[in-house]
C-alpha cells in the first residue's frame, strides 16, 4: 500500500513540476500540495499537528492545474501579438521574395526578348547585306555588258567636266555648257551649279562611245545616274542619262564632235525641245549662250559644205571643187576621219568619192562632219 501511495505522489510531484516548467506560476500549486505532504507525514509520524493534511495536498495540485492553466492562457494572450507580427513579417517576406522572383522573372523576360529582338536585328541586316550584295552583283553584271564603269564625283570644275575621287578628269560627251571658269559666258555659273548640286560626292557609271581622252588629256564620257536596262531607249536617257539633263533642262547645248556620236541625235531633239521652250540658256537668245550644233552658224557651215560637196560630184569638167574633190568616177580611201580631214576639213557628203559608210557614225549621210 506505501508503495502505491508512494508512486501516485511521486507521479503528482512529476506532473506539477511540468506544469510548472510550462506554466512557472503552477510552482505555487507544487509548493502547497508539498506542505499538504509534509504535514501529512507529520501527522502519521507524530499524531500531532494538523490531520487534514490531504485537503491541503488536494487543493495545492488544484492550484498548480489553476495556475498553469490561466498562465498558459496569459501568455498566449501576451505572445498573440508577438505571432501575429511574426506572422505578417512572414507574409510580407513572403511577398517580397513573391516580388522579387516576379521581378527576376521580368528582367529574365525582358533580356530573352532584347536578345530575341538583336538576333531579329542581326539576321535581319544580314538579309539586307545579302540582298545589297545581289543586287551590286547584278548591277555590275548589267554594267559590265553596257561598258559602264562606276565611279564616285569627288568634285566638279564646271557645268560639263567633272573630277572622280581618284583624281581623273572626266569631260561629258556631246554637251557644251557655257564657260564659268577661265572665262564666263552668260548663264554658265548656273549650269556649274546645277552639275554640282547633281553630282558631287554621288556614284556614278561612265560609259565610253569612241574616243577615250581629248587632246587636254580628259576622259571623254557619258554619264549615267543609274544603269539603265537599254541604254539606246529613249525614255532611259531622258530618265537617268545626266549628259541629256543638262540638255533638257537648257543647262547646256547638242555638240557633236566625231567620232563619238551615238547619242548626238538624241541631244539635237532634247536641244530643240529646250530651245522651244525657252528653257535655261535659251532664254536668253535663239542662239542660246554658247557654241553648239543648233547654231545658225553651224547650220550654214554644214549646208555649206554639203553644196560644196555636191558641185563638186556634179562639176567634174572643171577638174576642181571648193573641197579639192577629185575628178568623177575616181575613188578615195582614207584610214579614218582624222586622215580625210586633212583633205577635206568639212567631211564629205555620200556622194563623194572619199566617202566610206565605216566614217559616217550618224548615218546621216555625211561622214567626219564637224
Amino acid at each position: 500500500m506505501k508503495v502505491i501511495r508512494g508512486t501516485i505522489i511521486t507521479i503528482v510531484i512529476l506532473f506539477m513540476l511540468l506544469m510548472g516548467i510550462a506554466a512557472p506560476a503552477a510552482f505555487i500549486g507544487l509548493a502547497v500540495f508539498l506542505l499538504g505532504l509534509y504535514l501529512n507525514n507529520q501527522y502519521r509520524k507524530y499524531k500531532i499537528n494538523f490531520n487534514k493534511s490531504g485537503w491541503i495536498m488536494a487543493a495545492g495540485f488544484i492550484l498548480s492545474i489553476f495556475l498553469a492553466t490561466a498562465d498558459s492562457g496569459a501568455t498566449e494572450t501576451v505572445n498573440k501579438p508577438e505571432k501575429e507580427q511574426i506572422e505578417t513579417d512572414q507574409e510580407a517576406e513572403q511577398e517580397r521574395l513573391a516580388q522579387e522572383k516576379a521581378d527576376e522573372e521580368e528582367v529574365k523576360k525582358q533580356e530573352e526578348g532584347q536578345a530575341r529582338l538583336e538576333a531579329e536585328r542581326e539576321e535581319k541586316q544580314k538579309q539586307e547585306e545579302a540582298e545589297k550584295q545581289k543586287q551590286e552583283q547584278v548591277q555590275s553584271q548589267e554594267a559590265h555588258s553596257l561598258g559602264l564603269e562606276s565611279v564616285v564625283v569627288g568634285r566638279v570644275v564646271d557645268g560639263d567636266t567633272i573630277e572622280t575621287t581618284d583624281g581623273r578628269k572626266v569631260r561629258l560627251i556631246g554637251v557644251n555648257t557655257p564657260e564659268s571658269t577661265t572665262r564666263v559666258e552668260e548663264y554658265g555659273k548656273e549650269a556649274s551649279q546645277f552639275t554640282k548640286s547633281e553630282l558631287t560626292g554621288k556614284k556614278i557609271w561612265m560609259q565610253k562611245d569612241v574616243s577615250d581622252t581629248d587632246r587636254y588629256g580628259r576622259l571623254l564620257r557619258i554619264i549615267w545616274l543609274d544603269i539603265p536596262a537599254d541604254d539606246l531607249d529613249e525614255d532611259e536617257i531622258r530618265e537617268k542619262m545626266f549628259n541629256a539633263h543638262l540638255v533638257l533642262k537648257g543647262y547646256a547645248e547638242p555638240s557633236t564632235y566625231n567620232p563619238d556620236v551615238k547619242y548626238s541625235e538624241y541631244f539635237r531633239k532634247f536641244g530643240r525641245e529646250a530651245r522651244d521652250s525657252n528653257k535655261g540658256l535659251w532664254a536668253l537668245g535663239d542662239e542660246g549662250t554658247t557654241k553648239g550644233d543648233l547654231d545658225s552658224a553651224a547650220a550654214s557651215s554644214s549646208s555649206s559644205s554639203s553644196g560644196n560637196a555636191g558641185s563638186s560630184g556634179s562639176n567634174n569638167s572643171s577638174g576642181t571643187t571648193g573641197n579639192s574633190s577629185p575628178a568623177e568616177g575616181s575613188t578615195e580611201s582614207y584610214q579614218n576621219c582624222t586622215e580625210l580631214r586633212k583633205v577635206y576639213p568639212d567631211g564629205v557628203p555620200s556622194t563623194h568619192p572619199a566617202y566610206d559608210s565605216k566614217h559616217d557614225r550618224d548615218k546621216d549621210n555625211y561622214a567626219c562632219e564637224r
